[in-house]
């Protein structure tokens, strides 16, 4: 799964490596500080596209992690949608709908994992691409109008987020990396190639089971470049953020 991770890069050097403009209206007066430490109900960038005058325009928006479904009460199911497994994603009532219509990329430098240990102890993991590279997870997004604030106000409408994931690839000869993902967790947030995310962000798609399968066959070639490093417990607390949690430290187990 994913449940912290890393989106340090500026506005500019998004809206550069992804090709995208900005939606303006939605973007004004929103802050995107970079966090070494995102957690649900974040403010996160995402990169979507949508059919402007009958052209597919890519865009970069800012949205809460945690997919708020059109249909829910209060935002607070969020907290609980910040993942989304590829497997079921076509079935599930809160999913089925944005996977239709509404997907999006989710940029990331890399992402958290915890490792057991003896008792209640847990060893922080890093995992991102080597060599510096960049990261786009398959999203969905969702709009969430809220009840409480007039037409036209500002916060009637909420935009969030949930990124996919896909199992763990095995362990094999090919690359130990998938050795150490298997120690750490079953599954992995869902990384694409710059080709699978245009077949994935095109809004005129209207196959998402096959586009689902599209992004999790190149599952195992994109995470075969990943590299896993412990890091620091102050991870853990939410509070606590800048470049040094990504330092690598010696494993406590």
């Amino acid at each position: 799964m994913c449940g912290r991770y890393v989106m340090a890069r500026a506005v500019g050097d998004l809206l550069a490596d992804f090709d995208a403009a900005l939606d303006e209206q939605v973007m004004d007066d929103v802050e995107l500080p970079p966090s070494w430490n995102v957690a649900p109900t974040d403010d996160v960038p995402i990169v979507l596209e949508r059919l402007i005058d009958g052209a597919a325009v890519r865009q970069l928006h800012v949205a809460r992690w945690g997919l708020v479904p059109s249909w829910a009460k209060d935002p607070g199911i969020g907290s609980r949608m910040i993942n989304a497994r590829s497997e079921s994603v076509l079935e599930k009532p809160a999913f089925r709908k944005a996977i239709l219509s509404r997907r999006c990329a989710v940029p990331a430098d890399g992402y958290y994992e915890w490792k057991k240990g003896p008792g209640k102890a847990r060893q922080p993991y890093y995992v991102h691409p080597q060599h510096g590279d960049s990261l786009a997870f398959a999203g969905l997004y969702e709009w969430w109008k809220n009840p409480a604030v007039a037409e036209g106000e500002p916060g009637r409408w909420l935009l969030s987020t949930a990124i996919l994931t896909a199992d763990t690839p095995p362990p094999g000869a090919e690359s130990s990396v998938f050795a150490k993902l298997t120690e750490l967790h079953d599954r992995v947030p869902l990384p694409m190639t710059q080709a699978t995310m245009a077949a994935w962000l095109d809004p005129r798609a209207d196959d998402p089971g096959a586009l689902v399968d599209l992004v999790t066959s190149g599952v195992q070639e994109a995470a075969a470049h990943w590299h896993v490093e412990s890091v620091g417990t102050a991870v853990g607390n939410v509070r606590n953020n800048g470049p040094a949690l990504i330092e690598p430290v010696q494993a406590l187990f």
